[in-house]
């Protein structure tokens, strides 16, 4: 009876015994999948700590530049204003003296052609030349470079209609000459082609120029 008990006790705790072997297989089995799925969130948590690290750098050296070149747009836009300010400045300076030249130059030959006395009007219209190149030589750096151009055709125009009508005067003192008086009408054609063609079509040309170049 009692053998018979001890078979059945061993049975018994046997089956307990696999029970719990099992059970510690298990318990280790997760232990270690716990400790393994740990490791992986440790790496995850670390590769994601550093990406974020890494990004709050890559920010934070933005702003440095950001602040060590003061927003970049904001320096074109003042190299910009300051460049339109110098031009329209150069354009204020030369402006008045090109139409100076043109309305003295009108006068001295409008006097040469009637025959008036013009010695002091001849004077007059030089000075304005000299003053107007002079102005633009000194402008021309902030100048546009057409505008440029146009200016000193223009002045160079008025120099020639200028040049032309003084030698329509000299011609006049020996006028019993047939080939003078040819020569005359050739000066003063000439005079009249710069004056009221060439030069008429430049200034509306510089004027547009201008105004464009003012108005963007």
């Amino acid at each position: 009876m009692e053998v018979d008990y001890l078979f059945d006790l061993l049975s018994t705790n046997r089956f307990i015994l696999l029970i719990a072997a099992g059970a510690l297989v298990v318990a280790v089995i997760a232990v270690f999948f716990s400790i393994a799925a740990r490791q992986r969130l440790s790496e995850q948590h670390d590769a994601v700590k550093q990406r974020v690290d890494s990004l709050w750098q890559d920010m934070d050296e933005m702003r440095v530049s950001q602040f060590n070149s003061p927003t970049a747009s904001g320096t074109q836009d003042a190299i910009a204003s300051e460049r339109f300010t110098s031009e329209k400045a150069a354009y204020e300076a030369i402006w008045p003296l090109v139409w100076t030249l043109h309305d003295k130059l009108g006068m001295f030959l409008r006097a040469v052609e009637a025959e008036d006395q013009a010695g002091e009007l001849r004077l007059e219209a030089r000075n304005a030349a000299l003053e107007a190149r002079k102005t633009v030589n000194r402008v021309r750096p902030f100048c546009d470079s057409e505008i440029d151009e146009l200016i000193t055709q223009l002045i160079d125009n008025h120099i020639k209609a200028h040049l032309a009508a003084c030698h329509f005067m000299d011609l006049a003192k020996d006028s019993l000459s047939s080939d003078t008086g040819h020569e005359r009408a050739v000066q003063k054609e000439k005079f009249r082609m710069l004056y009221d063609g060439q030069s008429r079509e430049m200034l509306d040309q510089l004027v547009k120029a201008i105004r464009q170049r003012m108005l963007r």
